[in-house]
């Protein structure tokens, strides 16, 4: 059998795994030996140092030898608690040992007998303590000494029984192919592939996991960024049968309220001039909440309409459409442009009588949510899409709605704070304009940072803000109650405002878990001041404007990163009343306080996202994955933006000397590239 057939075999049929467990794996994503081999460890446990009991650290996991010395004890608490105990010593101390349900080791462990054993050290009073420790037998030390790999696991499949799975793979010799040529991985610093991932899953030390993980995370990123450079050469190439010719913006000027701001000029001029260059626009347009990203959106539509074209406009939620919906259209119809709008909750008959008026261009503009993806709509001559809050949807989807029209312009919004040096990498197959400057005389929100003693104040503080006709947001980190978490939840607490704290007032609640017909209807009766209090997971970080809502409350809020709290923060201040954010949360950490304290002293998301970068580094960045594109094993866009910049600097290279990457040292690239961004680059090439 070929290496590479072994590779792509279906992992039900190796040795150990049969039907049953390959739908366990499959749940992992593992369908393939390739798969299991790039199946990665999340983390590792240290088995090198064998310990006295006397050096025991507090919280550290910890390998070492030591005698029973007291009966092994069996306590039966109730009918599914079983503890087992005893006491372990070796010549520096001793160490209270405890099992949970684990009766069989009353019969493994003898008084008197030696064993090595692996757990977490716990400081109690007078001792440490050791809970659910591993035993092996000191005879096994040689075996046991060294890392651990530790992977992601799901119910009936366990670290050891995985750990053998891939040992075995290796054993065989089972090899992946190298892309990288010789010279290229000189220059870079890269050691081989296969050398890499056997060090990721059996490392000898700390040092090689390092190196070894470097390789894999630079493989995933050049690779990501080929992918994005490959299309924006190809969007560069493809021209449209003509420029756009220069409208003049005065008579939808003239109907707005209040004037441009500079940032909003300058963006409008970037989009001019895409849109009358001979190269289709691909622009991705950043700005804070509340910036007027929908105004300059709105402008590009006018520019489109004016020179003959259709725009599809697609947001992630049907309120948000609702709301562009309700915004511009008013605008429009004054101009004599159409503008319609379909969603799922859009009635058959409607969505039908909306189809035809774009197949006979008697609709301009049609806002909508995935529907305009997914149904069969056609367009008489369609020339600009416009997606918002670009983080909802993938590279694939917006192709898919650009691909009902020929040579398509295509514009992105995102409120989502990324990082300048971060976003132009991220999103390289777009060009970037920031909006960076506020519309004038909004106010910033006043953020305050609070705990449990300030509860009563706050409680009173929302009444005044009813009192005087306006609403509340409260944010939870979780649905339903949840004892090991001890966090608020919606649920427990919408119970607790209705019943106990503001049973005067009318309040609801509202999650990810209901449906979207129910969801929309809250937030509808919310926006009509019919709720007072709205209790909420963060489904409304990317929601309706509520102008008359004042107050965000942010429950546990160092359980949130500080982009997502600046996301949930821009809910409020949208209207003419002074409008606040209360961060509560009982973190006495002084990492959890200093980051929170950011929140009061900003307002800027992008000066919150650099602090959130700084103060995170890995984990996950609120908004940063793009749906069309695959997850990556190991790479994370923010802790590895330093082999992000590295492998950006050896993709432009290898495009410089072999664009279409024709040259035989490269063939390996192109097949690697296309294995996994096939559909992508197709989409685009065709």
């Amino acid at each position: 059998m070929e290496k590479t057939d072994e590779l792509e075999m279906n992992v039900q049929y190796v040795k150990g795994v049969g039907p049953k467990k390959a739908e366990l794996l499959n749940k992992l994503g593992i369908y393939q030996v390739k798969d299991l081999l790039e199946y990665y460890p999340r983390s590792y446990e240290d088995r090198t140092k064998l310990k006295k009991i006397e050096d025991f650290c507090d919280g550290e996991s910890t390998l070492f030898i030591g005698t029973i010395c007291e009966p092994v004890k069996v306590q039966k608490i109730r009918r599914n608690l079983v503890i087992i105990s005893t006491v372990v010593r070796d010549e520096t101390g001793t160490v209270k040992m405890t099992w949970y349900n684990q009766a069989y080791i009353k019969t493994r462990l003898e008084e008197g007998n030696a064993y090595l054993f692996y757990g977490k050290a716990i400081k109690e009073r007078y001792r440490f303590a050791m809970e659910s420790s591993l035993i092996y037998s000191v005879e096994d030390l040689d075996k046991i000494q060294g890392i651990y790999p530790i992977y992601p696991l799901t119910a009936g499949i366990t670290q050891n029984y995985l750990f053998k799975l891939i040992r075995d793979m290796y054993d065989k010799n089972i090899l992946v192919k190298e892309i990288f040529p010789d010279m290229f991985r000189k220059k870079y610093g890269l050691p081989e592939v296969n050398f890499a991932m056997r060090n990721i899953h059996f490392p000898k030390d700390f040092r090689v996991i390092e190196e070894a993980r470097n390789r894999i995370i630079f493989e995933e990123l050049f690779l990501f960024q080929l992918a994005l450079v490959n299309m924006k050469n190809h969007r560069v190439k493809k021209t449209k049968a003509k420029p756009y010719h220069e409208v003049d913006l005065n008579p939808f000027l003239e109907l707005l309220p209040f004037e441009l701001t500079g940032a909003q000029k300058k963006v409008v001029e970037e989009i001019k001039n895409d849109l009358t260059s001979t190269k289709l626009m691909s622009r991705l347009v950043q700005g804070d909440v509340g910036s007027g990203k929908t105004m300059v959106a709105a402008l590009a539509m006018y520019m489109a309409v004016k020179n003959g074209y259709q725009v599809a406009m697609m947001a992630p939620t049907t309120i948000l459409a609702m709301q562009h919906y309700d915004e511009l259209s008013v605008y429009f119809e004054k101009l004599g442009i159409h503008v319609g709008i379909i969603t799922s909750s859009t009635t058959k008959k409607n969505k039908n009588i909306l189809v035809e008026k774009l197949k006979n261009h008697e609709l301009d503009i049609v806002i909508g949510t995935h529907s305009l993806i997914e149904d069969p709509i056609e367009f008489s001559c369609l020339g600009m899409v416009i997606t918002d809050e670009q983080h909802r949807f993938g590279v694939k989807q917006r192709m898919k709605l650009a691909g009902k029209g020929n040579d398509v312009e295509t514009l992105v919004m995102t409120a989502t704070p990324i990082p300048r040096t971060l976003a132009i990498i991220l999103y390289g197959d777009l060009d970037l304009s920031i909006i960076d400057e506020m519309p004038p005389g909004r106010r910033p929100v006043i953020t305050g940072v609070r705990d449990e003693s300030n509860e009563e104040k706050i409680n009173h503080f929302l009444k005044s803000q009813i009192e005087e006709g306006r609403q509340i947001y409260v944010v939870c980190p979780l649905v339903e109650e949840n004892e090991e978490l001890n966090l608020n939840s919606v649920e427990v607490l919408f119970e607790k405002y209705k019943n106990e704290l503001f049973k005067e007032y009318q309040v609801e609640f509202l999650h990810g878990k209901m449906k979207n017909k129910e969801k929309d209807e809250i937030m509808q009766r919310f926006k009509n001041n019919e709720i007072q209090i709205l209790i909420s997971t963060t489904v409304i970080e990317v929601g309706i404007s509520v102008s008359n809502a004042t107050v965000m409350v942010i429950e546990n809020a160092d359980r949130f990163g500080l982009a997502a709290l600046h996301q949930l923060r821009g809910r409020v201040g949208r209207g003419k009343y002074q409008s606040y954010c209360i961060l509560k949360s009982s973190n006495k950490s002084v990492t959890a306080r200093e980051r929170l304290k950011i929140m009061e002293k900003s307002n800027s998301g992008f000066e919150i996202a650099q602090k959130d970068l700084e103060l995170r580094g890995p984990g996950d960045f609120f908004g940063i994955r793009q749906s069309g594109m695959p997850e990556f094993k190991l790479a994370n866009l923010l802790s590895d933006v330093t082999i992000l910049k590295k492998s950006q600097d050896a993709v432009n290279e290898i495009i410089a000397q072999d664009s279409e990457l024709e040259k035989a040292e490269n063939q390996l690239i192109k097949e690697a590239l296309y294995q996994k961004f096939g559909e992508q680059l197709e989409n685009i090439q065709a």
